[in-house]
């Protein structure tokens, strides 16, 4: 079985080992359309609670975005996305003194103010191809930069045509971004990487990257992975297939409607759950060191599971 690599990062202040266990970041997100729950946490209070609860299920990071990166979403102003993870962030501080916040955002301005309001990671989904002075602002913090691979924008990153070779373009992709990080004074020893499932790629390339995830060792930093509440999962669970994704008769299938945006629901469906789960356990003994995931209490045996395949793999050797 695969031996998951062990590194060391600075969060805060403190050293954290990456790889003994698979860390969970919990997603909060501030948006009004986001695909994964509708807006339900676009409130600031809401956010925060979920938040909190999030931890309270053994989330060992939040990361509070208030930028939509589904596909056709549009972008928004620096202003919008401060007034909407601002509150958050502030009230998430106030209260998890031992959780690190991260934010979920692509321009350094954002960054800048969200470190000053108490984050201490930093994720960007462009790999720093939007905004690569973020990179300073890592620097200058000190924080841990998390680069992930995203052929395109979100406005059209689901538009063909898609990558021939969907690891050259992720390997490549993601080598450039660490380049443009480390030219502006981040330390290796400070970036994760991710390889983008779902980001400008197609429901075969997905499970591709999943089914290999290992040859991201080659890069030699730890992965960060997030799969949950992902279309390609969905569809797959559902019996659609790995081909491509069939022009629905109707705006929303009964599968899409399981993606968690009804408000009053607050939780994620058992079917939607277990192929998270599938997905999850996937990520993790393929190598991935930290999973992004939205259902964290529901999710978290698995993890647990995962972990001790590898633990037992190891062992054996």
């Amino acid at each position: 079985m695969l031996l998951r690599p062990s590194f060391d990062i600075e969060i805060a202040g403190r050293k954290v080992r990456l790889g003994e266990r698979t860390l969970v970041m919990g997603v909060v997100n501030v948006t009004p359309d986001s695909f994964s729950d509708g807006g339900r946490y676009f409130e600031p209070e809401r956010a925060i609670a979920h938040g909190i609860e999030l931890s309270r299920q053994g989330a060992d990071w939040i990361d509070v975005g208030g930028e939509s990166s589904r596909p056709g979403s549009k972008p928004i102003s620096t202003e919008e996305e401060l007034a909407r993870v601002l509150p958050a962030i502030r009230g998430l501080r106030r209260r998890l003194h031992e959780v690190p916040i991260s934010i979920d955002t692509t321009k350094a301005d954002v960054a800048r103010e969200a470190v000053a309001a108490g984050v201490a990671i930093i994720n960007d989904v462009s790999g720093l191809r939007f905004d690569p002075s973020l990179a300073e602002v890592a620097h200058q913090a000190r924080t841990p930069l998390v680069l992930m691979h995203l052929r395109g924008r979100p406005e059209s990153m689901q538009q063909a045509p898609f990558a021939r070779s969907v690891w050259r373009s992720v390997l490549t992709g993601l080598q450039a971004s660490v380049r443009r990080a480390v030219e502006r004074g981040v330390r290796r020893e400070q970036l994760l990487i991710d390889p983008g499932l779902g980001f400008g790629k197609t429901r075969r390339q997905n499970f591709e990257l999943l089914a290999a995830l290992a040859r991201l060792q080659q890069l030699r930093l730890p992965v960060l992975v997030g799969s949950s509440r992902k279309s390609f999962v969905q569809a797959v669970a559902a019996g659609e297939g790995l081909g491509p994704a069939p022009r629905p008769k109707h705006p929303q299938t009964p599968w899409r409607l399981l993606s968690a945006r009804n408000r009053a629901a607050p939780e994620a469906p058992p079917a939607l759950v277990a192929a998270d789960a599938g997905a999850v356990v996937a990520a993790i003994l393929g190598g991935a060191h930290v999973v992004r995931v939205h259902d964290v209490g529901a999710l978290l045996p698995a993890i647990r599971i995962a972990d001790a395949l590898l633990d037992a793999g190891s062992g054996s050797r």
